[in-house]
């Protein structure tokens, strides 16, 4: 399985004290040592990056730390995965090298759909055993609207953003990205207007590209060779998990092989595809109730249950109670 360790960012503390951070009480609180960031390439787990951004919050960072600290990150701040979209010819070239070498820096995936008009830039925890703070998706998506502006030298305003999480400071968000924003949904999601894909980058530079490139296809081979079968699976179904039925025969179809193969090769890995849709299930399932307000039967239905009765039975066998009762003690 794809192991939960990522790099820190070595100028993170100093960020977080340009914000207003107390950064000894933040560490305190997130029992993180700052013997953690002396050393060259500081690293910890998922749960360690949530603790300290929910610790700055807490630490006199205030409601708006993620978005002063994506908006006003500095060009040395930038990660192998920003740069790489920066060097790009074109927006939508930058975005999708975005999304694909993001999680050499991370274990975050980035997946870009358009349809009907309008680029879906989606973002997802994969390690994630708890919620994201919002501050650091408020981080990463004013991250995402800077490098753009940043690149193209435009004021880019997305269509909409929706969040997984209940509505909070609506009015700080809709002043700072100038759009409608949608809470209770099930995926964070940046939604631009798809023409804006085709916008040319004043920051290209094909020669730094060619050069930064081959290293970042080295990494994410390496990367590659230590993920499994179940790896990949999970990832399909979290992704799949939007009101589709999550049926093995379209996952299989989707990573070029028969049902019948899909199921043989995981039994050798010890687990099967429903164990698979199990665990995504669940941990979704605990996600949308413990960050959202959206009914039992909205969860159920963007599970992929039939109907609530199904989900109901479901989350009694993993959690032993219901999602109402569940619900009612993470809040």
């Amino acid at each position: 399985m794809m192991p939960d360790l990522l790099p820190l960012p070595v100028t993170l503390l100093d960020r977080f004290a340009r914000l207003g951070v107390d950064v000894d009480e933040a560490l305190r609180r997130a029992q993180v040592p700052r013997s953690r960031f002396h050393v060259p390439k500081p690293q910890g787990t998922t749960a360690e990056l949530f603790a300290l951004w929910r610790a700055a919050e807490e630490a006199g960072g205030g409601d708006d730390l993620g978005l002063r600290a994506g908006s006003q990150a500095l060009p040395h701040q930038q990660n192998v995965a920003s740069l790489a979209a920066l060097h790009s010819q074109t927006l939508g070239e930058g975005l999708a090298k975005l999304a694909r070498y993001k999680r050499l820096v991370c274990p975050e995936r980035i997946a870009i759909d358009v349809e009907e008009g309008e680029a879906m830039v989606r973002f997802e925890w994969l390690l994630a055993a708890a919620d994201a703070p919002a501050a650091l998706i408020d981080c990463i998506f004013a991250g995402v609207i800077a490098l753009a502006e940043r690149g193209t030298g435009e004021p880019i305003r997305p269509r909409r953003l929706e969040l997984t999480r209940r509505l909070a400071h609506e009015a700080t968000l809709r002043a700072h990205f100038g759009c409608d924003i949608r809470f209770d949904s099930p995926f964070d999601v940046i939604v631009l207007d798809a023409g804006l894909l085709a916008l040319p980058l004043a920051t290209q530079n094909a020669p730094l590209l060619a050069v930064l490139v081959p290293g970042l296809e080295s990494a994410l081979e390496e990367e590659d060779a230590s993920r499994t079968l179940a790896d990949d699976v999970q990832t399909t179904l979290s992704r799949s998990l939007c009101g589709e039925r999550p049926a093995v025969d379209k996952v299989a179809r989707s990573l070029g092989m028969s049902p019948r193969t899909l199921q043989r090769r995981l039994g050798e890995l010890g687990t099967t595809y429903q164990k698979l849709l199990d665990d995504v299930r669940h941990r979704s399932a605990r996600r949308l109730l413990a960050k959202t307000d959206l009914g039992a039967g909205e969860v159920a239905f963007l599970l992929g249950f039939e109907e609530l009765n199904s989900f109901t039975r479901a989350f009694h066998s993993w959690e032993g109670t219901t999602p109402a009762r569940w619900r009612a003690t993470a809040r």
